[in-house]
């Protein structure tokens, strides 16, 4: 078997040379019995944690997550077998090979066979360069396909690295890959990895780092590996202190990045668009008024909510009379002011109503009469929507209180339970209500924002609808808590009962008095059976986040960064964008706009280097972003795709979309431009929009003169050409076609 892991063709037999592969040979077949025994033992690992009894609070969290652990590891090496080695190095020091994989993997005898890439021992395989060696002799680099080694490069960087190497151009592995064909997912490059993307990955996590770089420097790449990096070695970052969010900027984005991360072993990252994070987002349409849009983009609106929240948490300034069955009680202005103020800062509007109710029956009980009845009542004769969350009545007092209609209706006129939506959409229906809310808004721009439907909403209004659902918690998870507290309190007077009764009929007396241990509180709290009580599933991406990652950063609006700062109190960023494709313009610096939305820490690093789009593509492109954005920052190209610009009508589409085909058996093609044109398995129909951080072999450009002036026509066209990794053809009508 191992002597087929090198599977090469014909023309490239000269490295098959036992002399070049033979401890290759040796080290693949030491690797392939270390994983069926790796295999084996996570399986038996896995199906015992399995078998373990699911326990409480945190016990039941550690168990979850043992068993999601060992779970990817065993994916992961089922996924990849030994091709989990992406290559060695050898230092100057030691002549001894280290081969380094996806994940790190050792014998049964403790011997290391496998470096993990994220390792600080591993960081000269990808770091190393002829200017910084980094400790190296040599390095090599494999091409796995379907399992086999179909070709592998060697690069020296000593005069005694020479032996023992056949293939010696520098970069040859990185740029052979860079010519092979695309496919509808992101191709796996961990093994080609470049010293200058390496060293952004690694970097640390303190603050917000912000990537800058040109089409086809690697930016996703960059991020991609950095979350999986991260994860690996900050354990501020684990799944325990919030984990990380990766935030992309549209669905067939996440569709092409989707298998990256899992490849990598991190299985558990949420990844999500903006439009995700709110329930709206999904049937959010596009604002087209920009005056509109401009006013929603703004951070000092989105911060306007907590106004709109304010203008229902203003305590009554009128006394309000309780009536009982033992007297009427009268609530002043200031008994309402202080059960206003008993929920913590920052507790959302709606679960903090619980606590003002609780609040209030303590004021009004202590003011009874001493011979008000103390006995208990039983928790299951209230109403679960008269019990607040905190609040498990005893007496017939406060079940009175909590049932009292006067008090409720009190309660909820002044402090309601509120939708976020509602909310948002009150803003663009209520002139006054916005007024309030936004003093600073002029009256023609008050008018502006108001409109007939108001809950049509837009993407403009996602980052408001964010700001309310943070800002109120959700109603209906306030009223599920009111029941869990009621089913608990239910459970632990059933279970009282129980024991009582047991105790009573004396069925069970060991002389140890254990069945009287059972009175302990908190022995009835392990024996509430959660199994009945009710439960809904969570919000993976409410937050918050250890660390958060954005592509395409240079899209979001000051309303939208502030989505993405409510989920990550750390400021822990990374954030990966390019300012000249920009679709809106970004004419200021990455500090200055990022300081202005709240971040202060930031760091920047910049990608120069074109690895993706031939030069051939980018000499068309260039002269397009310049014309609008003379400063742009375009990269250089490395390549040549030996193909020309190829400039047509747009009746050529089909036979050149044909003619490619038939040409290419692999592969894949986008129209970008042409509504009409329904897209294929290996064809895609895209917007320059929706094109943002894709990559294909072939891109056919439709009449990109029609993409509109100024700057955002240039950067649809720009985003539009360097999408092509081989071949670029532009149509465009008759007329325009030769030019």
């Amino acid at each position: 078997m191992t002597a087929r892991i090198f599977d090469l063709p014909d023309q490239l037999s000269a490295k098959v040379d036992p002399a070049l592969i033979a401890d290759d040979e040796r080290h693949f077949a030491a690797i392939a019995t270390s994983l069926e025994q790796a295999q084996a033992e996570l399986t038996e690992r896995l199906a015992a944690a399995r078998r373990q009894p699911g326990g409480k609070g945190r016990q039941a969290v550690d168990r979850d997550q043992e068993v999601r652990r060992l779970a990817s590891r065993l994916r992961t090496l089922r996924r990849f077998g030994v091709d989990l080695c992406l290559g060695r190095m050898v230092g100057t020091d030691n002549p001894e090979p280290v081969y380094v994989g996806r994940q790190g993997l050792t014998d049964s005898d403790g011997r290391r066979l496998l470096l993990d890439w994220r390792s600080p021992a591993a960081e000269p395989f990808f770091g190393a360069t002829h200017a910084n060696r980094m400790g190296l002799a040599s390095r090599r680099r494999y091409r796995w396909t379907l399992g086999r080694i179909s070709d592998y490069w060697d690069e020296v960087f000593t005069p005694d690295g020479l032996d023992g190497h056949a293939a010696l151009d520098d970069q040859s592995a990185f740029i052979a890959s860079l010519g092979g064909s695309r496919s509808a997912r992101m191709r796996d490059v961990l093994a080609t990895i470049q010293a200058d993307q390496d060293a952004i990955i690694r970097a640390g996590s303190t603050g917000a780092l912000v990537v800058d770089g040109g089409p086809g420097t690697g930016k996703t790449v960059v991020a991609l590996h950095r979350t999986a990096y991260l994860l690996y070695s900050d354990p501020r970052l684990g799944h325990r202190r919030g984990g990380v969010l990766f935030v992309g900027p549209h669905q067939p984005y996440l569709n092409y990045v989707s298998d990256v991360l899992p490849s990598l072993g991190e299985d558990e990252v949420q990844i999500c668009t903006l439009r995700d994070l709110v329930p709206e987002g999904a049937s959010a349409t596009d604002e087209t008024d920009p005056e509109v849009a401009r006013l929603k983009s703004t951070a000092d609106l989105v911060r306007a909510i907590e106004a709109a929240v304010r203008f229902y948490e203003e305590p009554p300034t009128d006394a309000t009379t309780v009536s009982t069955d033992w007297g009427e009680v009268r609530l002043t202005a200031d008994d309402w002011a202080a059960a206003f103020a008993a929920p913590d800062p920052g507790t959302p509007h709606n679960e903090a109503r619980d606590e003002i109710l609780a609040e209030l029956c303590t004021i009004l009980a202590d003011r009874h009469d001493d011979d008000v009845p103390t006995d208990d009542i039983p928790t299951d004769d209230i109403p679960v929507d008269d019990i607040p969350a905190n609040d498990v009545p005893a007496d017939q007092l406060r079940v009175a209180l909590l049932r009292n209609r006067e008090l409720q209706t009190a309660v909820n006129r002044a402090w309601p339970l509120l939708e976020p939506a509602d909310l948002v959409a009150d803003l663009w229906s209520v002139p006054a209500y916005l007024r309030k809310c936004a003093p600073w808004l002029r009256t023609e721009e008050i008018r502006s924002l108001q409109r007939a439907e108001p809950r049509a909403w837009t993407v403009a209004d996602l980052p408001l609808l964010d700001a309310a659902r943070q800002r109120l918690g959700d109603p209906a998870a306030s009223r599920l808590e009111r029941r869990r507290a009621a089913t608990v309190a239910a459970e632990r007077g059933r279970m009282a009962r129980v024991i009582d009764d047991l105790l009573e009929a004396n069925v069970y007396d060991d002389g140890e008095g254990l069945l009287s241990m059972l009175r302990q509180p908190d022995l009835h709290d392990v024996l509430v059976d959660e199994a009945v009580l009710p439960g809904a599933d969570p919000d993976l991406l409410a937050g918050p986040f250890a660390h958060i990652v954005v592509d395409e950063a240079q899209e979001l609006t000051d309303a939208q960064w502030q989505m993405l700062l409510l989920r990550c109190p750390s400021r822990s960023f990374t954030i990966v964008g390019d300012r000249a494709q920009a679709r809106h313009g970004f004419t200021e610096s990455w500090q200055e706009r990022l300081r202005r939305v709240g971040l202060d820490r930031i760091e920047l690093a910049s990608l120069t280097v074109n690895y993706r789009t031939p030069a051939e593509v980018m000499a068309a492109a260039e002269p397009v972003i310049r014309a609008a954005l003379p400063d742009a920052n375009v990269p250089t190209s490395i390549r040549g795709g030996g193909h020309p610009v190829v400039r047509g009508s747009v009746s050529d589409l089909e036979s050149i979309l044909e003619t490619w085909l038939a040409g290419h058996a692999d592969g894949v093609a986008a129209v970008i431009g042409e509504p009409a044109f329904e897209g294929t398995a290996r064809v895609r129909s895209l917007t320059p929009e929706l094109a943002k951080g894709l990559e294909f072999d072939l891109v056919v450009l439709v009449e990109p003169e029609r993409f509109g002036d100024g700057i955002e026509g240039a950067v649809d066209r720009y985003v539009a050409m360097t999408r092509a990794t081989q071949q670029l053809v532009i149509l465009g009508d008759e007329r325009s076609s030769g030019h």
